[in-house]
């Protein structure tokens, strides 16, 4: 499963802020590994370097000492949502007669065709199929003699998910969607102002987390701090798989510590799911946590019986055939000593096509797993997502087209449990209307086959 990005933004004068942006984005590495872009704001005017790759393979030490301004933005990102195509480079730069921004998006706008057909009319030209390209020209393009008069006007258009940070040639601008799909932090860092992703950013630059941009909230960073605020359209919708598994386990999203969530799936797990086994194992990393939990619950040992190779990753060089047939082998490694003869409790954050599963169980098997329990910290998911998470169509989820039993089968496990909707949203510590459970229940925050049709399709996501 993938999540489409993360962003991040600094208005600082004074501070290297292109060299504040590089380290940040590598806190949310996690959210993109395919492309990584910064821009910048200063006496050039605004500046890009953007390209395909990790943040450490993009820039240089001469592009970051190049990328002088008082104010940048930055993203980090996977390829568009259900698509096959390489991910487009953000920040992405829009300019229409005098106006200029660039734009960093994490989210999927559900009527970006329409309004790229709209913006195609009045002759603006597009290179790319990303939303943020469209909501940069729409920017640009909008009704209004100031910024805070174009970016009302253009955001109130915007229908789906979307957290922004955007670059003027004299101000950062960020900004989320009404339903509050996808985090997005302000902080503060030696007088200037910062935003981003999740706060682990902030931690890794030395900035102090002040509040959550709020939905609907555009908030506008230069000299001074000034907020807009859209009419609420009385629908919460947070993504519950920010807990789950997308953000950092050390951000705190939504009022609560991403770690302290995940130990609570893990004792509900444990309640839900009791078993009597010799170790609980958590697949890493994003299952960690979770593992822990269950075994404080249940009492019994946490065994780390599956180590990560944290070097595997999105590279430019492709592995051969052989290494490919691989699969997990080159990602994870157990620990045989440790796992032989053993009754094995294995955590995990989701199971969505249930092709990877089957591979991990197999590794513990061939290591001597006498039983493999797998407990699961998501509900089944059975419904697509039309708001940027790459997730699947509804034929490729396992759980739209098996039982639980024919799943277990499948996997080849001794016993499977789900968590149950309700104690998912108990351990996440959130209200229930609040969060955006569509995945599981089918209770889309937005019209279906609006959302649904784009998703399909694959194209105009970021």
């Amino acid at each position: 499963m993938r999540e489409s990005c993360g962003i991040f933004g600094v208005f600082a004068p004074g501070l290297d802020t292109a060299r504040l942006v590089f380290f940040a984005l590598f806190a949310l590495q996690h959210r993109g590994q395919e492309c990584a872009g910064i821009a910048v704001s200063g006496d050039r005017g605004i500046q890009v370097c953007a390209n395909p790759g990790l943040v450490a393979q993009v820039f240089t030490e001469s592009d970051l000492t190049a990328l002088k301004g008082f104010a940048a933005v930055g993203h980090t990102c996977y390829s568009t949502c259900n698509s096959r195509r390489p991910a487009t480079p953000q920040p992405v730069v829009a300019q229409y007669g005098k106006w200029i921004v660039a734009v960093s998006h994490n989210g999927n706008i559900t009527n970006a065709a329409s309004l790229r057909s709209e913006l195609e009319a009045l002759g603006l030209q597009f290179t790319s199929d990303t939303d943020a390209e469209v909501i940069a020209k729409l920017i640009v393009a909008s009704h209004g003699t100031t910024w805070q008069e174009k970016f009302e006007h253009a955001l109130n258009r915007l229908q789906g998910a979307y957290s922004i940070a955007a670059l003027t040639p004299d101000m950062v601008v960020a900004a989320r969607d009404r339903m509050g799909v996808r985090p997005l932090s302000i902080g503060t860092l030696d007088g200037g102002i910062v935003v981003a992703s999740e706060t682990c950013a902030f931690d890794h630059i030395g900035a102090t987390f002040l509040r959550d941009i709020s939905p609907g909230e555009t908030v506008f960073f230069d000299t001074k701090v000034t907020s807009l605020r859209q009419h609420p359209n009385g629908r919460r919708a947070f993504c519950v798989f920010e807990h789950i598994y997308f953000a950092r386990p050390d951000s705190t999203v939504e009022g609560r510590l991403v770690y302290e969530a995940r130990l609570a799936m893990g004792a509900k797990l444990a309640e839900e799911y009791p078993v009597d086994a010799d170790f609980v194992l958590g697949v890493p990393d994003s299952a960690t946590a979770a593992a822990i939990g269950y075994a404080r619950a249940s009492g019994i040992p946490y065994r780390e019986g599956l180590l990560k190779n944290r070097y595997v990753g999105r590279t430019f060089i492709a592995p051969d055939q052989r290494l490919r047939d691989l699969g997990v082998q080159l990602k994870f490694n157990p620990l045989t000593s440790i796992i032989k003869g053993k009754r094995l409790v294995v955590v995990d954050d989701s199971i969505v096509r249930g092709t990877t599963t089957p591979r991990v169980v197999g590794l513990l098997r061939q290591a001597g797993a006498s039983e493999v329990h797998l407990r699961i910290c998501a509900p089944p998911l059975r419904h697509p997502c039309p708001l940027g998470v790459d997730m699947a169509s509804e034929w490729e989820l396992i759980a739209a087209r098996m039982s639980v039993p024919d799943i277990v089968t499948h996997l080849g496990v001794d016993s499977l449990g789900y968590s149950s909707l309700p104690g998912l949203v108990e351990a996440v510590g959130l209200p229930r209307d609040m969060l955006c459970l569509a995945c599981f229940d089918g209770d889309y925050p937005l019209p279906v086959q609006m959302g649904l049709s784009q998703f399909t399709a694959g194209s105009l996501t970021t």
